[in-house]
């Protein structure tokens, strides 16, 4: 396997065999964080595309301090919150600052599943809870990170997953309780 500061030079200095190397190695896993942003697989596969143009473009400005994966993963949620951002498609999250936060221990049930389970039982949270636990528990975004990309605070982020766990426990626990939603008029 070509090492990745190879391909690195390769696609810094434009040669298509690299950049599909490149995309070979990291697309499917890609598409993957993509279609955790999307509604569905095509505009999934947009923000895919949309992500490695800018990864090609950018590629000069990888400084190597990180994983070369995990720069395109950063490169891939924001290329799909930019996405969400034209439709309008951000899901309105409210501010609760003082709200209870869990801790990891509190999920030990989720160990007992299989990914894909969760992955599914994860897909079928509420928009906002959804988006800053993928940001948060997946991607691996810190809630000050996670309030400057959204505009919000950190406490709202905090909150979001808070309920989120919440959520996704009762789910696992075959209580599933659909969440109130408070509009301030």
């Amino acid at each position: 396997m070509l090492p990745d500061e190879n391909l690195i030079d390769g696609c810094i200095a434009g040669k298509r065999e690299f950049q599909k190397i490149l995309y070979d190695r990291f697309g499917s896993k890609m598409l993957y964080v993509c279609f955790r942003y999307c509604k569905n697989r095509e505009e999934a596969e947009d923000v895919l595309q949309d992500g490695f143009v800018k990864v090609f473009n950018n590629i000069s400005k990888f400084r190597k301090e990180g994983s070369l994966e995990g720069w395109i993963r950063r490169i891939m949620v924001n290329t799909a919150l930019e996405n969400l951002r034209k439709q309008k498609s951000i899901p309105k999250i409210t501010d609760i600052e003082d709200e209870r936060i869990n801790t990891p221990s509190e999920m030990d049930a989720v160990g007992k599943l299989h990914a894909k389970d969760l992955m599914a039982m994860i897909d079928k949270l509420p928009p906002g809870y959804k988006l800053v636990f993928n940001l948060f528990a997946i991607e691996g975004y810190s809630h000050q990170e996670i309030a400057g990309m959204l505009n919000i605070t950190e406490g709202t982020s905090k909150s979001q997953l808070s309920k989120a766990r919440d959520y996704l426990k009762k789910n696992i626990a075959g209580e599933l309780v659909t969440p109130k939603i408070h509009n301030n008029v």
